[in-house]
């Protein structure tokens, strides 16, 4: 898909400039939108990047649809990306602030860096989706982190998710993903290795009920 293009970027990150920004295009023609929905890959799919993810949608618009996965680490933490981009951490900044790990956000721009975030400060390239979630691709909600003033809440991805116009649709049409509203809690709070199942059970659907239904597909 065309990439959203907004800002002053990361150094290792963002998106790219330009004259448009986060939040100002069209709808999708389909009139679908599942900004702030967690996409949850059916546990049949065996694509081997998005096999048992669960993406956070940021964007869906006429330019096609923009999203985090939220449940793969990376071997990345916020310690080794603060000294890659030669920012100083504040003494005393929380040891699980520095060790949380980056997650690989999707296969879109994977040398970049992207944040989503509980809406606080401004930040000269940041879209609030609500308010709850904001995604941000500009250094200096990195920055306030690192000096022990930024969000209270936050994940860090590198890459994106992203679907052309119509695709994400086409695929959902096939079954390969449920859709769910999304719940900060489940984005910002549990453990990594509980959010497939956590987004779930927001359907009200027992997983390993899921996932029988699907062995017998």
């Amino acid at each position: 898909m065309k990439k959203s293009k907004i800002g002053t970027t990361l150094p290792m990150a963002g998106l790219p400039q330009g004259s448009e920004t986060l939040g100002n295009i069209g709808p999708a023609p389909s009139g679908l939108n599942l900004a702030n929905h967690f996409l949850i890959a059916m546990p049949s799919m065996e694509d081997p990047i998005f096999g048992g993810a669960v993406v956070y949608v940021c964007e869906h618009n006429e330019k096609g649809v923009l999203g985090v996965v939220i449940n793969k680490p990376t071997d990345m933490t916020m310690e080794v990306l603060f000294d890659r981009i030669d920012l100083k951490v504040a003494e005393g900044l929380r040891a699980h602030v520095v060790d949380e790990p980056i997650m690989f956000g999707g296969p879109v721009q994977d040398d970049r860096g992207f944040v989503l975030h509980s809406p606080s400060g401004r930040y000269s390239s940041s879209l609030n989706v609500t308010e709850e979630v904001a995604f941000t691709t500009s250094i200096d909600v990195l920055e306030a982190v690192a000096s022990g003033a930024g969000p209270a809440r936050m994940l860090v991805s590198i890459g994106y998710a992203g679907w052309s116009p119509g695709q994400l649709e086409e695929e959902l049409s096939r079954n390969g993903w449920l859709t769910v509203g999304a719940d900060a809690h489940v984005l910002f709070d549990l453990p990594i290795e509980e959010r497939y199942t956590a987004a779930i059970k927001l359907l009200g659907i027992d997983p390993m009920m899921l996932a029988t239904e699907a062995g017998h597909a």
